[in-house]
């Protein structure tokens, strides 16, 4: 089995806790032979890691490209509004790529990304994640059994998790659209494609509520400062606390996200310094902390997803309905339950994945790409969660955004599409 190589965009958390993990664990597999990363710390822990020699080690995305092409493939984690132009530019040097989600923040950019990988002849896949899991394709295979008949009404709940809330979408990266994307592109996008995926028909029709309900101004508690180090008078009630979140010992699993520094003088630091020990009521971000989305399929199906920020646990939970049987699942605790109406039989199926990111996706994602690489000569597949597979699903997230900017106004999506 030949060992492809890849460069890597953006050493970020999925670069370095995703990917770089990968190559070292299956290095016959996957070699890094280039990583690009503005933050220097991150840059060259990833290098000294990977072995990468200093002429592949690059401060920019744009300079990965100044010696043309180098490597098999590409897997880009830039920021969002950095996928469109090093994806396009990829495909045109002959990488196949592996791109993070969104695909991109316009849906114009992202049909043209689906696009070039048809003329490029050249694999584009998306990390929608979950479709790799056991979980999410445990339930896949039970529709395509007929163990639920026809589904009629999928019904599914993000829990974001306040502490994952806080520190991605609040404080962190993705925590302003005009920066990244919207909430329902850059954290639910997932979801979206697993209603798609799992509903198998064209969506027609959205519509969506939602705001930012909580983490404003007004709402900051009397007393409170704008960082949370700088005596803050509600820091220990306060249930958003940096100082609760990020000083965790022994492993501090929140900081390693902010900080390469693990030690309480290099936490401190990064709390005083960086953006994650502002309190969460006096930063600048405008994403939602909880929207709603409807949705109608061209068979007469419908569902219905939920994100909500303001909960304890990050977990999925889902409750599918079908003409011979209803599914209730929680991806969190890795197991659905079967009802099967002509029997009045209770099925319930565990699928134990340990040690992986989202619920097992992750490496079962990546193998599967390297997979479709090496065979793509002879069969050229683009993959399970190729840029023409996720279209339809950030079609329907840019449907819900516009629905959510319009008062829940009710979104054709052919039009909408054709508008684009």
């Amino acid at each position: 089995m030949k060992t492809l190589t890849a460069v890597l965009l953006g050493a970020g958390s999925r670069g370095r806790y995703i990917y770089g993990p990968y190559a070292e664990k299956f290095p016959n597999e996957l070699k890094i032979v280039a990583v690009a990363e503005p933050d220097e710390e991150r840059r060259s822990q990833f290098a000294e890691i990977h072995a990468i020699p200093p002429e592949f080690v690059y401060d920019s995305w744009e300079k990965a490209f100044d010696q043309g092409r180098i490597a098999d493939v590409m897997i880009i984690c830039t920021l969002d509004r950095m996928h469109y132009v090093p994806a396009m530019k990829a495909m045109e040097l002959g990488y196949h790529v592996m791109l993070e989600k969104p695909m991109s923040p316009t849906l114009e950019e992202c049909i043209r990304l689906e696009q070039a990988s048809l003329r490029h002849k050249r694999l584009l896949v998306v990390t929608h994640v979950l479709r790799y899991s056991p979980f999410w394709s445990g339930i896949k295979k039970c529709i395509q059994d007929g163990e639920l008949g026809i589904v009629g009404t999928i019904q599914l709940t993000e829990n974001v998790g306040y502490h994952h809330m806080t520190h991605s979408y609040v404080r962190g990266n993705w925590r302003n659209s005009e920066e990244t994307s919207p909430m329902i592109l850059a954290k639910s996008s997932h979801d979206l494609d697993i209603i798609s995926w799992l509903m198998n028909q064209p969506c027609t029709s959205v519509s969506s509520y939602g705001s930012l309900l909580h983490f404003r101004e007004e709402n900051a508690p009397e007393g409170s400062t704008l960082r949370c180090i700088d005596g803050c008078a509600v820091e220990r009630e306060c249930p958003f606390s940096a100082m609760k979140m990020y000083i965790q010992p022994p492993h501090h699993p929140w900081a390693r996200y902010m900080t390469s520094d693990l030690s309480q003088e290099g936490i401190m630091k990064a709390l005083k310094e960086g953006p994650f020990g502002r309190c969460v009521y006096r930063c600048d971000n405008n994403v939602v902390d909880h929207q709603v989305v409807n949705l109608a399929f061209a068979n007469g199906a419908n569902a219905s997803f939920i994100m909500s920020g303001l909960t304890q646990s990050g977990t999925r939970r889902v409750q599918i309905m079908g003409t011979h049987g209803e599914m209730i699942g929680d991806m969190d605790k890795g197991s659905f339950t079967l009802f099967r109406y002509a029997t009045g039989e209770q099925v319930e199926i565990r699928c134990h994945v340990e040690g992986d990111g989202h619920g097992g996706g992750d490496e079962r994602m990546v193998n599967s790409f390297l997979r479709d690489v090496r065979e793509f000569e002879l069969n050229p597949s683009h993959g399970l969660t190729s840029a023409t597979a996720s279209l339809q699903s950030h079609l329907m997230a840019f449907a819900a955004e516009h629905s959510r900017l319009h008062e829940g106004f009710a979104v054709n999506l052919s039009e909408f599409a054709a508008e684009a």
